[in-house]
């Protein structure tokens, strides 16, 4: 097993950022229809930059870890960088090579963080979850 492999698992069975965001002002659930993955990824955002990220998923090993290693990521950035990356850079944050069937798994925590930043996303209350499937397009 390599260092990427062990980081994944450990993230997968000890996850960072695990649970719901007491205070979170923006969320978003995702859920891969294909596999039953699903991702909630809570945010608190102030001045356009995420100051905390957490997320709740039932999943596979990498929806998991990919959705821990996320959030890490998350604290610090601006909305615009959040809203900017591409799904590769979820292949990047793991480091390891996926076959196409396992793309969506480490695709899905992302999506749920860059639709729950979406202005549309928002009713008059400000935090809304919907249920996307991992399927349709992040910018979708």
């Amino acid at each position: 097993m390599n260092i990427y492999q062990q980081d994944i698992l450990d993230h997968y069975h000890h996850p960072h950022n695990q649970g719901v965001l007491v205070g979170a002002t923006h969320r978003f659930t995702v859920e891969n229809l294909s596999c039953g993955d699903k991702v909630t990824v809570y945010l608190v955002v102030e001045s356009e930059r995420i100051i905390k990220a957490g997320f709740e998923a039932e999943g596979c090993v990498i929806s998991i870890a990919s959705a821990s290693k996320l959030t890490d990521e998350l604290v610090g950035k601006s909305v615009k960088e959040v809203e900017n990356m591409q799904p590769e850079y979820m292949l990047e944050l793991l480091g390891i090579e996926l076959s196409s069937s396992r793309l969506k798994c480490a695709h899905i925590s992302l999506q749920a963080a860059q639709k729950a930043l979406a202005p549309e996303t928002f009713d008059q209350t400000g935090v809304e979850s919907q249920i996307m499937d991992a399927g349709e397009s992040v910018a979708g």
